[in-house]
């Protein structure tokens, strides 16, 4: 399969992810065979219950952990296949990370703009890149403030364009939304909206129901596999690259054998599933 490497089709690939951790009670498989294909511009939620996946899932995402089977490209880097140091070095290039917490996103002795053009100079952007971030977010009135000098909702803005420049290939933000009002939300929510405009990836981890209206798609893991995903609010079945499907969890409580008849129509192009 050809990768993405120029910001056009998936710029996040997943493919069969497994992570297995080893506890006193035995092998714990924390994500199950996990397929997943994110294009640019997309802003994607990440939802499910405590011990569903998420957090393991996200950390192999952005290279903090590696898997213990199956590969993970960020715009055409695996980043599955790098030795720790070399994960390390690619993944400020690749992606940034929005913290729950406002405060723990920014360093409290630069201003807006600096904290913005410190990470543009990393990623080899100059100043007019930070200003023009500034200027996208509505921040520019904001430039010359300190983070304590914001508001809640202003800082998270803030760390949105600090994370956002210089064309990293995904945000992944962890309850952005978590620490905030109602009408900080919308603002911070906006300017998700705002960036993938821009053709910026959003991967989000959210418990907040108000953020899955702001969303392209959501991703829902149940036992550490996709239990579905849904798009303009169809929620759709998943179908594994071995071709397991993983139904729904309001329609796989009504298996509790766990088997099913499939029938498939092919003139209609429908799978009826039915109890055996």
């Amino acid at each position: 399969m050809a990768r993405n490497q120029t910001g056009s089709g998936p710029i996040v690939e997943c493919t069969n992810l497994l992570r297995v951790f080893e506890s006193a009670g035995g092998r714990v498989l924390a994500v199950r065979g996990v397929d997943l294909s994110i294009d640019a511009g997309r802003a994607v939620a990440i939802v499910g219950p405590s011990g569903s996946g998420k957090s393991s899932l996200l950390r192999m995402i952005a290279g903090l952990d590696a898997p213990s089977a199956g590969d993970v490209y960020i715009r055409g880097t695996n980043l599955a296949r790098l030795s720790p140091g070399k994960r390390a070095a690619v993944r400020p290039k690749l992606l940034s990370h929005v913290h729950p917490k406002p405060n723990d996103n920014l360093l409290p002795h630069l201003t807006a703009i600096d904290q913005v053009a410190r990470v543009a100079a990393r990623r080899k952007a100059g100043r007019n890149a930070a200003h023009e971030m500034l200027e996208m977010l509505g921040l520019t009135t904001r430039a010359g403030y300190f983070p304590d000098q914001l508001s809640g909702g202003e800082q998270q803005r803030l760390a949105f364009a600090r994370s956002a420049v210089g064309d990293p290939a995904l945000i992944i933000a962890d309850e952005p939304t978590a620490e905030l009002d109602a009408d900080s939300s919308v603002l911070v929510l906006d300017t998700i909206g705002l960036l993938t405009a821009s053709g910026i990836t959003v991967i989000i981890a959210t418990h907040d129901a108000r953020v899955l209206d702001h969303v392209d798609e959501v991703v829902t893991l149940r036992d550490g596999s996709v239990s579905s995903v849904t798009i303009a609010g169809s929620e759709l079945a998943v179908i594994d690259q071995a071709g397991r499907i993983q139904l729904p969890a309001h329609v796989f409580e009504h298996f509790p054998d766990h088997r099913a008849r499939l029938t498939w129509d092919p003139v209609e192009r429908r799978l009826t599933v039915e109890e055996p």
